[in-house]
């Protein structure tokens, strides 16, 4: 085969892999849009279906990271968490510099309760955070990793670097400034905190500090509070679904 006939398959070849990804992503933004109406049942639907249209992309070019990082996610979003971290390491391994690999992989080995591992995770993910809001979240992460790692005095040294800075103005900053001991668990909600993805993720940050603290009672109280609202896709939903299923087997 010719340098020219090799240059033109792997043109065409980008091109398909290309188009599959904006199919996906299409489908990705369809499934977000139901979420954020409350339709999960459609959201699950559209996740499904671009989790499909991502795996024949990687088909046409089995070395995309992207790919790899955008199925692993969704798999993450439909609870098929052994899928989601081989997707993520894999992605991981062709392209480390990807910000969204190493967050969603923190999520992944959080809910697993491999919590130092999700600290590295979160330590990678960190220092390469797109815009303030990721790096509130990545941060907020990290703590909570350390935190239940046992590694109370980084979790701490962390908080005092401020790496958050400047505030990322989402449900992230309002956690960390209960972590700092600047609001207490009870004004972490403001009255503008009324959605359900909104409700979910406070309530699991709130349960997670009473967690560390050993206020197991309390920590579960939130747990529940954070399933009851509906944010079937926040990650503190799904993390909230993780404690009480361990609650329950011990």
């Amino acid at each position: 085969m010719n340098l020219l006939r090799v240059a033109i398959l792997t043109a065409i070849a980008v091109a398909s892999a290309s188009a599959q990804l904006a199919t996906a992503l299409d489908l990705n933004d369809r499934g977000n849009q139901a979420s954020e109406a409350g339709n999960y049942d459609e959201a699950i639907r559209q996740y499904r279906e671009a989790i499909e249209t991502f795996s024949r992309g990687l088909k046409i070019a089995p070395n995309s990271a992207l790919l790899y990082r955008w199925r692993g996610h969704r798999y993450l979003s439909v609870r098929e968490f052994d899928k989601a971290m081989q997707d993520l390491q894999r992605g991981a391994r062709l392209d480390s510099t990807i910000y969204g690999i190493w967050y969603h992989l923190g999520i992944v080995r959080f809910v697993r309760r491999d919590f130092a591992a999700a600290a590295d995770a979160f330590t990678r993910a960190l220092p390469i955070a797109p815009d303030s809001s990721e790096r509130s979240g990545a941060t907020d992460w990290l703590w909570m990793s350390l935190a239940r790692a046992g590694r109370q005095a980084e979790a701490k040294a962390l908080l005092d670097r401020h790496p958050d800075t400047p505030p990322g103005g989402n449900a992230y900053t309002q956690r960390l400034r209960l972590y700092r001991g600047e609001v207490s668990p009870d004004s972490v909600f403001t009255p503008a905190d009324t959605s359900d993805i909104q409700v979910a993720t406070l309530s699991y940050g709130i349960g997670n500090w009473y967690l560390v603290r050993g206020d197991t009672a309390k920590a579960r109280g939130w747990f529940e509070r954070s399933v009851a609202s509906g944010g079937w896709p926040a990650f503190g939903f799904i993390v909230s679904e993780a404690e009480l299923r361990s609650s329950r087997a011990h």
